[in-house]
């Protein structure tokens, strides 16, 4: 018979169990305090500039384009004007979202390399490894940043793209070192900033990420003349690091002073819907959404429109925009990479066809062994009732301790399906904490299933 079965004991068992309840309920409350002075002290360490608009180059850039374009149809060994072309496409997807550019900048890139090899050519090869990264082909990327160190190992530019995609392999330890040469090359620049805020915002150190961003954000502004592109990059990026960690009011002021910087920006326009919603203002949120998803039909940004369509009793519309998630998957010729781990955790979390979701989680996991690969293996796997897998994915997860209040909402739900309540109402309740409204449609089903844990 059980220990806890047995009358003698039911007292002693009974305390034992409010006591470590008591522990839990304590840790989460202390780390969750440590959130709010950890992003309190990071936002008092560097006064900001407030947010001015800057000027657009995009009629500049596309006539430069037009230009480069005419010029290497004149002359198709013009090796030089196929790398200055790629960058520009480069350029265009940053500000646009449109991954059509992907697929010009790696034409142009290849057609540069084709006419001059890399070792004769490391512009040529830098953009070519910009590009396969932005695909999500990070392998191929990483294979790329090797050859580029290996050509000019003082240059910044390889080692930023090794970090990068050794970072998104989770390589961490390798990207740590990597980072390390960064720094050691002395000059603080608003890459290596950016990238080591981006670091330290995985290992679960926000005041860090926040300092980082910081100081990305001011040398960005330093530039003569700023890239507005980029200083709208770093405060969305901000934005980004204090939603993580549930300060949606400063969040949203990062967003907002990203599109003074740079109107209809892409990233916040949709991340101050995300926000708007966070904040209890679905009406607001669904119409940033709309006004998003008419302009960059992208995956996530569609499916969070049809949850907003979901709870506010749109199910029609609702419905209509998951389909569109998956029309979205199936005909873009990139979906290999760009969309396969979106359309699987959009599987996951609307329990639809977990076998497909799955499968396609793992695919990706076998080459991109990151915590979000391994949290995206986790949650299809349970989804899928593959519970034991999910457990060990799960752990992978949660190895870096990232506070992602996602990623602990999952693990609360997988200990909940493996009849582990005290360490699923830990999971679930430092999730809600951290971010109560991590995600409109999650963050709710997490409150019942914290409920549920009785």
């Amino acid at each position: 018979m059980p220990a806890c079965a047995a009358r003698p004991r039911y007292g002693l068992c009974f305390s034992l169990m409010n006591a470590l309840s008591l522990v839990v309920a304590v840790m989460t409350a202390f780390i969750c305090v440590g959130y709010e002075r950890e992003i309190t002290t990071a936002a008092e360490s560097i006064a900001l500039p407030p947010a001015t608009p800057l000027p657009s180059d995009t009629a500049q850039v596309t006539a430069t384009i037009r230009l480069l374009e005419e010029k290497v149809k004149q002359n198709p060994d013009d090796f030089i004007a196929y790398t200055k072309l790629a960058g520009y496409y480069l350029q265009r997807q940053r500000e646009t979202g449109s991954n059509e550019y992907l697929s010009l900048a790696g034409r142009a890139a290849r057609a540069s390399l084709a006419i001059v090899p890399p070792e004769q050519n490391y512009s040529g090869l830098a953009v070519l490894a910009q590009t396969e990264y932005a695909l999500h082909d990070f392998a191929v990327a990483r294979a790329q940043a090797l050859q580029l160190t290996n050509l000019a190992s003082t240059k910044s530019v390889g080692l930023q793209l090794l970090s990068d995609a050794l970072v998104e392999l989770g390589e961490y330890d390798s990207a740590q070192r990597v980072l390390d040469r960064m720094q050691s090359l002395g000059e603080k620049t608003t890459s290596t900033q950016s990238r080591l805020g981006k670091y330290a915002l995985l290992r679960g150190r926000p005041q860090k990420a926040m300092h980082y961003l910081s100081e990305a954000l001011v040398l960005a502004l330093e530039q003569t003349p700023p890239s507005r592109e980029m200083v709208a990059w770093c405060r969305w990026q901000l934005g980004e690091t204090a939603f993580t960690v549930g300060d949606y009011a400063t969040a949203e002021q990062h967003y907002r002073d990203a599109l003074v910087t740079f109107p209809g920006y892409w990233r916040a326009s949709a991340a101050l819907a995300r926000v708007r919603a966070a904040r209890g203002d679905r009406t607001e949120a669904i119409a940033q959404y709309e006004q998003v998803v008419r302009v960059l039909p992208d995956l996530t940004f569609v499916a969070a429109l049809g949850d907003l369509y979901y709870l506010a009793g749109r199910e029609e519309q609702a419905v209509a925009q998951y389909t569109l998630v998956e029309q979205i998957a199936r005909l873009s010729t990139l979906s290999g990479t760009l969309y396969n781990r979106q359309l699987a955790l959009f599987y996951a979390d609307h329990d639809r066809k977990p076998e497909e979701a799955y499968a396609n989680a793992m695919k990706e996991y076998v080459v991109r062994k990151d915590i979000y690969g391994a949290d995206a293996v986790a949650w299809t796997a349970l989804k899928f009732n593959k519970i034991a897998e999910a457990k060990h994915a799960i752990k992978e997860a949660l190895r870096l301790g990232t506070r992602d209040a996602r990623i602990l909402y999952h693990a609360g739900m997988i200990a909940a399906a493996t009849g582990e309540h005290m360490l699923a109402r830990q999971y679930l309740t430092q999730a809600l904490t951290l971010s109560p409204e991590f995600d409109p449609l999650q963050a709710s089903i997490a409150r019942k299933a914290l409920a549920a844990q009785k």
